[in-house]
């Protein structure tokens, strides 16, 4: 827990990183750990007593030195100082070294990377390439690592830039669908087979069917939300991983 010292009200803190915002010609600052300020703004990391060290904002954390009432008022107005860390959070600058900032940025670049080649594949051969690979195809584009922008998205950017210049494909997964007792000439006929990328085989006896295709990851959840009682029962079974993507709320 951290130490106030009065009467000169300072807090000392240790293995800190400081995030900066300067509003209306005045600096303020809050003591973070380390590693959670990317955590908190790609919302992988909801606890703020998990990010923040002490919930204070200084003018100076390294000196300890509390931000004055009137001031944040001035500034923020509001003396809320949760409200205002959360505020400095987002919209501040993370203060980091030199040597910080370039080993962050190439650990980010590898796990971009990594996740790209993980998710993807050649279309012309349906392998996957190696991180190796994609790395060499980022920097012969220029890609340059945004980090306001949580690694997700920025691997979305990637294969939309790399799509330029070589071939590739988020891979397909592979599933197993079961209609039963259809009763929508429209289900079975034209909603599922849009939603197919390549069916490899389908049989049907009545009203009862089983449809083995490639899809599109994100249509997963919507094959699964064709569901009905009135209209006919779907499920979906993953047959194949190797073929599969990562479903829309990962990539």
């Amino acid at each position: 827990m951290s130490k106030i010292f009065t009467p000169t009200n300072q807090i000392r803190l240790t293995n800190v990183a400081i995030v900066r915002i300067k509003k209306h010609g005045m600096r303020f600052e809050i003591a973070c750990y380390k590693n959670k300020v990317q955590s908190w703004r790609a919302q992988t990391e909801k606890d703020l007593g998990e990010v923040l060290q002490t919930e204070t904002v200084f003018t100076n954390v390294s000196k300890g030195q509390v931000a004055k009432k009137e001031d944040l008022i001035k500034a923020f107005g509001k003396d809320d100082h949760v409200e205002i860390c959360k505020e400095i959070l987002a919209k501040g600058e993370l203060q980091v070294s030199e040597k910080e900032r370039h080993a962050n940025l190439d650990s980010t670049f590898k796990e971009i990377a990594t996740m790209v080649a993980d998710k993807c594949v050649n279309p012309e051969t349906n392998r996957a390439y190696p991180v190796t690979i994609i790395e060499k195809a980022m920097k012969d584009a220029h890609y340059s690592i945004k980090p306001s922008k949580n690694v997700k998205s920025q691997a979305l950017d990637v294969i939309k830039l790399l799509k330029e210049n070589m071939p590739i494909e988020k891979a397909q997964m592979r599933v197993k669908i079961n209609v039963t007792n259809c009763k929508d000439k429209k289900l079975r006929f034209d909603e599922l087979p849009k939603l197919l990328k390549v069916k490899e085989s389908e049989t049907w006896s009545g009203a009862n069917g089983q449809i083995t295709a490639l899809i599109d990851p994100g249509n997963f959840k919507v094959i699964e939300a064709l569901h009905s009682t009135s209209r006919g029962e779907v499920t979906i079974e993953v047959l194949d991983l190797k073929h599969m993507n990562v479903d829309e709320e990962i990539l």
